[in-house]
């Protein structure tokens, strides 16, 4: 099981600086329901919300990368305070490089969630890797970590608590909430 924090992995961890986010099997569960209007409807997990306000409290960005296009995507990114979003980023790779290059960080600063076989070439190049449980083998097979908590049911909040307990500032982030 990979979901074990080992000290190497703990020390990944304490250098992450940015969370990469994949949208369809990660912030949700990877269905699409499409209206009448041909419009696709998705349905995003508040907690994943409030785990990257936490991870922006504590100075740790994060970005979207999915290879679709969808109105709603950007919406919750909006909402969620992302400011950075790639859509239709059929090669992932090439975007990631992108990122690093405007971020001015190095991949052991990186992590990124995906849950696919389009993810797997930034999986294989960031200092801390993660896919949701209900990702597909392949990918689990290469990633540090796999999330105990579905896609688009706080797998993505698992994931940013998780780094900012290892990091020693989750007491900072929540300390107004045990008030």
């Amino acid at each position: 099981m990979k979901n074990i924090i080992s000290k190497e992995l703990e020390d990944k961890i304490k250098k992450i600086k940015l969370v990469i986010l994949d949208v369809d099997g990660v912030l949700t569960d990877g269905k699409i329901i499409y209206s009448s209007f041909g419009d696709d409807i998705k349905e995003f997990d508040v907690k994943d919300g409030f785990g990257i306000t936490l991870l922006h409290r504590a100075g740790i960005n994060s970005i979207i990368l999915t290879a679709r296009f969808s109105k709603s995507i950007k919406r919750r990114a909006k909402d969620m305070h992302i400011t950075e979003v790639y859509q239709n980023a059929f090669d992932k790779l090439v975007v990631y490089n992108k990122i690093l290059r405007k971020f001015k960080i190095s991949d052991d600063e990186v992590c990124f969630i995906g849950d696919d076989m389009v993810d797997l070439p930034v999986l294989r190049r960031v200092g801390f890797s993660v896919c949701t449980c209900c990702s597909i083998d392949e990918v689990k097979n290469e990633v540090d970590y796999i999330t105990k908590k579905a896609a688009g049911q706080g797998a993505v909040r698992e994931l940013a608590d998780l780094i900012l307990k290892i990091q020693g500032k989750w007491q900072k982030v929540t300390k107004d909430y045990y008030k």
